[in-house]
């Protein structure tokens, strides 16, 4: 395999939520820069299939079955990393939902706080037994968060989304503050409109084409690709980054230069 602009051969990876779009794009392409990766998902099956996929462009991938809002689950995904590949190196805490598009005194709470449960304590759990592990190697080690143009331009009829990503970028920089000293890169990417099932679900919604919607969302007039993001998030483990920390890196086709 060619490893690449960036190498992360010898690595072992985590990256959530990668049985479909920019997980599973994540999960490919740090396998084809030489990481073994853990393939997390809730659906179990997703995450298998984009496992396979690894495996058949030649890399090395094992699938494990995680909600990322379940202490038990994660402790445990991050104790199978371990046992299946020998130890942690880095990680992509990409596993979110999206809410229903309601204002805030309409807000369900139930809907409210699965969504905080897994955008922002899915990611506070991750980064909990990612780090400890890495901490037990000694060190080195670089953790990515992926958070959203939303998490430093609310969009309405969005708070619990919104409320969770801005939570990804203060959990981001305090884990760079309390863990550079010891080796450890915490940093966060922050996609815009990304062609993923979930953008084209909302596509779908709203009724808009891709070519009415995105000239809004991107100084490109096109939406980013799941590879953009992942791209990002290789970088951001690899040792090219290696005095990057406590950041927050936007793919977002410039919608935040507007």
């Amino acid at each position: 395999m060619n490893p690449g602009r960036v190498s992360l051969e010898g690595r072992v990876a985590i990256v959530t939520g990668a049985g479909v779009g920019m997980g599973a794009a994540t999960a490919r392409l740090l396998a084809a820069r030489g990481a073994r990766v853990i393939v997390s998902d809730i659906n179990p099956a997703t995450a298998a299939a984009t496992a396979e996929a690894i495996r058949a462009q030649g890399g090395t991938a094992h699938a494990v079955q995680t909600d990322v809002a379940d202490e038990t689950a994660v402790e445990a995904m991050v104790a199978e990393t371990v046992a299946t590949f020998g130890r942690l190196d880095c990680a992509v805490n990409n596993a979110a939902i999206t809410p229903d598009v309601l204002p805030i005194h309409e807000a369900d709470m139930a809907v409210f706080d699965r969504v905080l449960a897994v955008d922002l304590r899915g990611v506070m759990l991750c980064m909990k037994y990612e780090i400890r592990q890495m901490l037990a190697q000694g060190g080195p080690g670089a953790i990515v968060n992926i958070g959203s143009v939303s998490s430093v331009r609310p969009q309405p009829n969005n708070a619990a989304y919104v409320a969770a990503k801005h939570g990804v970028i203060g959990l981001t920089r305090t884990g760079s503050l309390e863990y550079a000293p010891r080796g450890i890169r915490v940093n966060a990417v922050l996609p815009g409109a990304i062609d993923t099932p979930m953008l084209r679900g909302a596509l779908e919604t709203t009724g808009f084409t891709e070519e009415e919607f995105a000239p809004a969302l991107s100084l490109f007039g096109r939406f980013g690709r799941p590879e953009e993001v992942a791209e990002a998030s290789a970088w951001l483990c690899s040792d090219a980054a290696s005095y990057v920390t406590g950041h927050s890196l936007a793919v977002e086709g410039g919608y935040l230069s507007r």
